[in-house]
């Protein structure tokens, strides 16, 4: 199976294998609080090893399709997790498109970590998987994450209504793009 590992100054992202899962288990219960009100709301079996399992399982079976690629990100001198990021949807054909997810850990905030990720990864699904658009949406309420795209290079495009049921509620979203000029 293919393995993937990206290494920035301060983190390594990587596919975290299904026998580390109890980490992300750890991590994610860490962090439930501090991420409720950006993510739609999790079935009491969201938080339990076996579906963090599955859940790295397809992970792997998603990448080696091509589908997405979800990682884990790492403090490269500690090796604890930080936070996770994801290319999904990835389109192929004339759209040649995926979208972009992330999320940080709260006692990681503020350190610049998250643009160190994604420069990274957008780096990757520009030069590497030959990507022409990266799409991230946020809620208009989340200004860190606007800010983040801005300085990322990201365009907003509009406004969707209603976009994703978030925390058990219909939010708004501020739909962005960026697109690979070199292709």
């Amino acid at each position: 199976m293919r393995q993937l590992q990206l290494t920035t100054d301060r983190l390594i992202l990587r596919i975290l294998p299904p026998q580390e899962a109890h980490r992300l288990v750890a991590w994610d219960e860490l962090n439930r609080a501090h991420l409720a009100p950006w993510e739609p709301a999790h079935d009491p079996a969201f938080f339990t090893p076996a579906y963090f399992v599955s859940r790295q399982e397809q992970a792997l079976r998603d990448y080696e399709t091509g589908n997405a690629i979800r990682l884990v990100m790492q403090d490269r001198a500690s090796g604890e997790l930080v936070g996770r990021c994801s290319l999904t949807n990835i389109v192929r054909g004339p759209f040649q498109a995926c979208h972009l997810g992330y999320c940080l850990g709260y006692q990681w905030e503020g350190q610049g970590l998250m643009h160190e990720a994604l420069r990274a990864v957008i780096d990757h699904a520009f030069t590497d998987l030959d990507l022409h658009r990266i799409m991230a949406n946020y809620m208009p309420t989340n200004v860190r994450s606007g800010r983040l795209l801005a300085r990322l290079g990201f365009v907003q495009e509009g406004v969707a209504k209603s976009y994703l049921q978030i925390a058990g509620k219909w939010e708004d979203h501020v739909l962005t793009a960026l697109v690979n000029d070199a292709l």
